[in-house]
């Protein structure tokens, strides 16, 4: 589990005031004065459950993003971007649609379980 009960919080009621002792749902005391109404200890646990369940895709458009960032100067307005490299792109954005990406043991991106494309030479 990478998410906890903060991390939940935030999704669930973002801008929400509170403060939590001891990372138990039990020390969590609710002061939000904007009218936020305080998560039961089982949508919070469900929310923590979603977010370690899309954890494998978030960072698999993490690293593609990162891939995607590194050839962008090839695309510029005052280069010609070839077949090739703009085929490698589109692979890459086409990825979350295609990959079934796991976690390794950190809980970091698996980049084995991805068949990632071929960047041109």
């Amino acid at each position: 589990m990478k998410y906890d009960i903060s991390s939940a919080l935030q999704k669930l009621t973002p801008g929400a005031e509170w403060v939590l002792r001891g990372g138990e749902y039990s020390g969590l005391e609710w002061i939000d004065g904007h009218g936020h109404n305080k998560p039961t200890a089982a949508e919070i646990t469900a929310k923590i459950a979603e977010l370690d369940a899309e954890e494998p895709m978030r960072l698999l458009r993490v690293e593609r993003d990162r891939r995607i960032a590194t050839t962008d100067w090839r695309a510029s307005s005052d280069l010609t971007l070839s077949s090739e490299w703009s085929e490698y792109r589109q692979a890459l954005r086409d990825l979350p649609s295609t990959a079934t990406p796991t976690l390794d043991e950190r809980r970091d991106l698996d980049l084995s379980s991805v068949t990632w494309p071929t960047e041109p030479a």
